[in-house]
């Protein structure tokens, strides 16, 4: 992928090794009987790491203003750490240089300044050079596909798998052939027979025995991998393999080459090549983000950690840990440990701990502190009654798991149904009040 500037980047690891060894130097400079020149040692790293960190700019994404930025944005931050911590090794506070002086705190706030600048840039940014290989290829090679297994999911297929690489790496396989995707989820068992060509991004191995490959087939899905197929559209989950994003309740999480966001209700954390900047105490992400997408059609499976996010043109369902959240238009159906919700429309039915309501047009039942209130219309009823109140929490919790099963098969609600049972509740209830 690099081969237009791969000898940039051999001079950069070149000047990697140069610099680690002029630290190891300065560090015992004293021994070396160096100690004279310790401020011109400390120069010649400086420029050393602002030489490195330009030469990296464009990497993955094509030499650009805000890349340029970013990378003068870093060094200054790894001078920073170097006047900081050299001073604990004789190194003077301040450094001077044909008038110029530069001390730790002033690295930081140039640092600080120029991020933010380039984020600023960033957003109407534009490409001195891009690369002309920014682009994940699928190898002309196959093997045997059988199907797989990853954490619960289970894939059984059979035809053809390619490589696709990003660069050197391999981030994902292109599959040839019959592919079910089968997940069981708290609330019933998600199974799709997709329509091909379908990718999985992942790191595992799906080597086996090597077949023929078809050059039809590499170059129809090598042109469908762009990511303008998300252009116009609020994806709040991608994976192009290379390029991570999933947006979650409570959760985000973005994966680049070079950076990583995590951000959940625990705390935030950011990665920028090996600087990790961190507020609160983000859980970390265990394993990988792995991903099965139809490329033709809307059907895409994706777990991250304990996640599991499920999307059709139909539905779209999330799940974290035993919650089940599920989204069709103006369908949501949520399913938890001590709490189940239901709305549609002018339907809506919610059961938590302790409490019920059910709302059906013009009626509405609800559940508290040991007794329900019946609104119909202007008619407002209220029964003291524990026995109604737990025969409202029950019958509630009931007919919501009772949609549920319909939900997961992609049938929606069954609004008849649910009229049925709301009736069958009311009448009960109707006993209550003589």
């Amino acid at each position: 992928m690099f081969e237009e500037e791969r000898l940039r980047f051999r001079i950069r690891n070149f000047l990697k090794g140069i610099t680690a060894l002029l630290l190891v130097v300065w560090v015992f400079r004293g021994w070396l009987d160096l100690e004279r020149y310790n401020e011109q040692i400390a120069w010649t790293i400086i420029a050393l790491i602002f030489i490195i960190e330009i030469l990296g700019v464009g990497r993955w994404l094509g030499i650009t203003l805000s890349g340029i930025i970013f990378a003068v944005a870093k060094a200054f931050f790894i001078v920073a750490l170097f006047i900081f911590v050299g001073g604990w090794l004789g190194l003077p506070s301040e450094l001077a240089l044909y008038g110029f002086t530069i001390t730790a705190k002033k690295a930081l706030a140039y640092s600080i300044v120029l991020g933010i600048a380039g984020l600023l840039v960033a957003r109407f940014d534009f490409p001195i050079r891009r690369k002309r290989d920014f682009m994940p290829k699928v190898e002309k090679k196959a093997y045997e596909f059988t199907g797989l297994t990853y954490d619960g999911i289970v894939v059984r297929g059979n035809g053809k798998a390619y490589p696709i690489k990003f660069g050197k790496k391999r981030v994902g396989w292109a599959i040839e052939g019959d592919v079910t995707v089968e997940v069981k989820t708290p609330i019933g068992t998600v199974r799709k027979r997709l329509i091909g060509p379908t990718v999985i991004w992942t790191r595992l191995n799906l080597e086996g025995r090597k077949v023929s490959p078809n050059p039809a087939f590499v170059d129809t899905v090598t042109s469908m991998l762009s990511p303008r197929i998300y252009e116009g559209k609020a994806e709040s989950v991608i994976d192009l393999g290379f390029i991570k994003v999933y947006e979650g309740d409570g959760f985000e999480y973005v994966k680049l080459p070079f950076l990583e966001v995590i951000s959940t209700p625990e705390g935030e954390e950011i990665r920028i090549g090996p600087i990790k900047i961190h507020e609160g105490r983000p859980r970390k992400i265990k394993g990988e983000m792995f991903t099965i997408r139809e490329l033709g059609n809307g059907f895409q499976l994706t777990k991250v950690d304990d996640r599991l996010s499920i999307v059709t043109d139909e539905f779209r369902i999330e799940i974290v840990g035993n919650k089940v959240t599920y989204r069709s238009g103006s369908e949501k159906l949520t399913v938890g440990d001590n709490y189940v919700s239901l709305s549609s429309g002018d339907i809506s039915i919610s059961v938590g701990k302790g409490s019920a309501k059910i709302r059906i047009e013009d009626a509405i039942i609800s559940a508290r502190d040991g007794k329900v209130k019946i609104r119909i219309g202007d008619s407002i009823h209220t029964i003291r009654s524990e026995e109604a109140f737990k025969l409202v929490l029950k019958k509630a919790k009931e007919i919501v798991e009772e949609q549920s099963e319909d939900v997961i098969e992609g049938l929606g609600v069954d609004k008849a149904r649910l009229n049925r049972r709301v009736k069958e509740l009311l009448d009960e209830l109707m006993k209550f009040l003589g």
